[in-house]
């Protein structure tokens, strides 16, 4: 009886090994990594952008303020398979500035997962690489980039039409592919609100005349 019960026993102990080693081989530890929190800013004022719960762009800037006046940290987690990413926005609180002066040159934006610099220049989404290198390591030498990486600055945005499911994929690129050119996790995103400048009309015949 006793040989009976030792015999389940050691069956037990090593079906549990076999068990545990299988679960060890199907789990993965994820390295996590941070981008773009202000330096010395405690982890614990970050607040999650839920970015699902919102239907439109706007409502999702509205909330990014929100966080930010409320002298929080806007936040959105991105999981790979191989990374857990925290990404933190550098969103002013517009409520504490009249207006915050930045060279349209330090700026590269996305909009609707479309590049474009200076309003003139578009690019799709698999020629980040080339267009931030560009900008990185201008220095100033051409005066219609970047004058320092330390002032690039990424405008992402949406139109509300449109939605923004795709905006975790872009994140994720666009930190990616700054880390690989850079080796660093500094970069510096706004989630911002696009704004379209149409041209005036032209004058009216008779002022035309009246001018030539």
């Amino acid at each position: 009886m006793r040989t009976n019960i030792k015999i389940s026993f050691l069956i037990l102990m090593i079906l549990t090994i076999i068990g545990c080693q299988n679960s060890n081989k199907n789990y993965k530890l994820l390295a996590q990594k941070v981008y773009g929190k202000w330096k010395g800013e405690n982890d614990s004022l970050g607040v999650e952008l839920r970015y699902a719960q919102f239907k439109k762009w706007n409502d999702l800037l509205e909330r990014t303020e929100k966080i930010v006046c409320n002298d929080s940290l806007p936040k959105l987690t991105v999981k790979t398979k191989n990374e857990i990413k925290t990404i933190y926005f550098r969103n002013p609180c517009w409520e504490d500035f009249a207006c915050i002066l930045i060279k349209q040159k330090n700026v590269i934006e996305i909009h609707n997962d479309t590049i474009n610099k200076n309003d003139e220049n578009f690019f799709p989404l698999d020629s980040l690489e080339n267009v931030l290198k560009r900008d990185l390591e201008n220095y100033g030498k051409n005066p219609k980039l970047s004058d320092n990486p330390e002032k690039l600055l990424i405008y992402i945005s949406y139109d509300n039409e449109n939605g923004f499911k795709n905006l975790p994929n872009t994140l994720n690129v666009l930190t990616e592919t700054y880390n690989r050119i850079t080796n660093k996790t500094d970069i510096k995103i706004w989630l911002y609100e696009k704004i379209y400048f149409v041209s005036p009309p032209p004058p009216p015949m008779s002022e035309i005349e009246l001018n030539e």
